[in-house]
């Protein structure tokens, strides 16, 4: 039995209950309750803000590619290793850190639950079984299904019945959470050494166009009413001049809408890397506030913002396409002696996927541009409820510079003496040197928990109000504080992390580490139809797929904790 806790006279910042007041926080058997509970104990908050737990949206912390990732860069965990306590496992990775390091960095943030945002669903119980090996917060994984066999065979077919099907039933038999989408249709051209150019561009192999993908599993997703939206790396990220598909993509998902319980039915993810302009790497420049206008004018696009940081950082994605030009833009100069580092996957009849280190240089025109962007675009968007902070982890860079970022955020002093320290072009290609605005921690408490746990269809979490998890983040940040270096140092170590009512960080250290869980979507199906689609699977099984069907299905004894959401 958890002892039940009051957290007293702290500044509560709670924006999705329109709470910013002095205000007693009261939690009973792991939830948030509305009056004190007895023989609690007190927890003193005064001259500390009080937010809800953070919730991230896009964080590569689990999974095949991430394990091959921690395989592929021994140096990376040569510089940061993390020695065991009488509460904590050892463990090592700076850019890609081990399962435990990764969750108690996390929780000494003021972050309780995390979502691993691509995963193979054939190599999906391994992200599981990573998920098992990470305490205290809890995680939800997105299944690949951009480039699925099953995917474009029911959209050639024009079988929207067994389309729509199939994406419940994979996120079921995955235990995953949402649709991802990555370089949808690219993927499966890079099979044969191809990618796609356009979003019109048919593939290799099944002859479908990202169009036809994305529109079909927006339509889906829709129908089914699933909590979070379709979630989607677009094509030709990275490029100069790809901002042009990103808008393409946001107009051909214009009016599909078919969940009334929302407006939004799109979500792009690391906008920054989709926001180039330019023709080639020499005229690279940002186009962010043309799609910051979209945004700010349609309500159906959410994003979050891919934040840059300088610095050496492990680069992975399944757009499998894009690793492969990465590093050999990137050269043998940019690397720890051994050469350029590449790894390239191939998932069967699902995706691609590649790995490579890379180093942001502020030396580097494009990257100190790259910098300026996700500042840029996020500070352009009016609404913190339509982009959320995010670095790609650990693409942009680690995780563990959240805090960082929020001081440029909140911050035009620090980001304008940041601009001072790297090459001219961030200020002349960007028009990041011209934005005022500075976020207020009511906007941070947004766009870190109460927006992304919003934008996620979470409705226990991101918020203190009555029945919401026991997840609570206290910091020692002054209300009006514009020091960057006291807002970072605030935001590094939480005073106290709250999970479930357990409390898991004081003074910034780890305190205890109870088991986090697993977050999942059962949609249920009719019988018949899950049936009859099963049967369909089955005969085309192994003309797809190297394992068995049976094999395919993730068991449940890889989620022994577990939050299952039954729509």
């Amino acid at each position: 039995m958890v002892k039940p806790l009051i957290i007293k006279n702290g500044f509560v910042i709670d924006p999705l209950n329109k709470i910013c007041e002095k205000k007693d926080i009261y939690i009973k058997d792991g939830v948030i309750v509305s009056s004190a509970p007895k023989g609690a104990k007190v927890i003193d908050a005064s001259g500390l803000i009080v937010m809800p737990g953070g919730v991230d949206l896009h964080s590569h912390i689990s999974g095949a590619k991430v394990n091959k990732g921690r395989i592929l860069r021994p140096e990376d965990h040569i510089k940061d290793p993390v020695k065991k306590t009488d509460i904590t496992r050892s463990g090592t990775g700076y850019s890609v850190p081990s399962t435990f390091v990764t969750a108690y960095r996390y929780a000494q943030m003021g972050y309780t639950t995390v979502f691993e945002p691509a995963t193979p669903p054939l190599k999906t119980i391994h992200t599981h079984e990573e998920f098992l090996d990470m305490p205290i917060i809890d995680k939800a994984c997105f299944p690949l299904m951009g480039n699925n066999w099953f995917i474009m065979k029911y959209i050639l077919e024009d079988n929207f019945e067994y389309l729509t099907a199939y994406v419940a039933w994979l996120i079921k038999a995955t235990r995953g959470y949402a649709v991802k989408i990555v370089n949808p249709g690219g993927d499966e051209s890079w099979k044969w050494g191809k990618n796609v150019e356009s979003i019109d561009d048919p593939n290799l192999g099944w002859e479908v166009t990202a169009r036809q993908i994305v529109t079909a599993l927006c339509k889906a997703n829709e129908k089914l009413k699933l909590p979070h939206t379709i979630h989607v790396h677009t094509n030709n990220l990275g490029h100069p001049g790809c901002y042009e598909t990103t808008l393409a993509t946001f107009k051909a998902v214009e009016g599909i809408n078919g969940n009334t319980s929302r407006k939004n039915n799109f979500h792009i993810t690391h906008i920054q890397f989709n926001s180039y302009g330019g023709t080639s790497w020499k005229d690279f420049c940002s186009e962010g506030p043309t799609l910051a206008k979209y945004i700010n004018e349609h309500d159906h696009i959410t994003c979050d913002m891919g934040q840059v940081i300088f610095g050496n950082t492990t680069t992975m994605t399944a757009d499998g396409p894009w690793e492969f030009g990465l590093q050999n833009i990137t050269g043998l100069a940019n690397f720890i002696p051994g050469g350029i580092k590449w790894i390239n996957a191939d998932v069967e009849a699902e995706t691609s996927s590649g790995i490579v280190p890379y180093i942001f240089k502020k030396s580097t025109a494009v990257n100190a541009i790259q910098w300026a962007i996700g500042l840029e675009i996020m500070l352009s968007i009016n609404d913190p409820w339509k982009i959320f902070l995010t670095t790609d982890h650990p693409n942009g860079g680690p995780f563990i510079f959240y805090p960082k970022v929020i001081s440029w955020l909140m911050s035009k002093k620090a980001r304008d003496e940041e601009l001072k320290t790297m090459k001219s072009e961030a200020s002349e290609r960007t028009t990041l040197p011209s934005i005022d605005r500075e976020m207020t921690l009511e906007e941070i408490a947004i766009v870190t928990r109460a927006g992304t746990a919003k934008v996620l269809g979470l409705n226990n979490r991101g918020h203190l109000g009555e029945g919401a998890l026991g997840d609570v983040a206290i910091y020692n940040i002054g209300l009006e504080e514009k020091d960057a270096h006291k807002i970072e140092k605030g935001f590094a170590k939480a005073i106290y992390t709250i999970k479930n009512g357990i409390v898991v960080v004081k003074d910034g250290e780890i305190t205890a580490t109870p088991d986090g869980r697993t977050i999942w979507v059962n949609k249920m199906l009719p019988d018949d139809l899950e049936q009859a689609l099963i049967e369909e699977m089955k005969d085309l099984w192994f003309q797809y797929y190297s394992t068995s069907f049976s094999n395919y299905i993730v068991n449940m004894a890889y989620l022994p904790y577990n939050e299952e959401i039954k729509i």
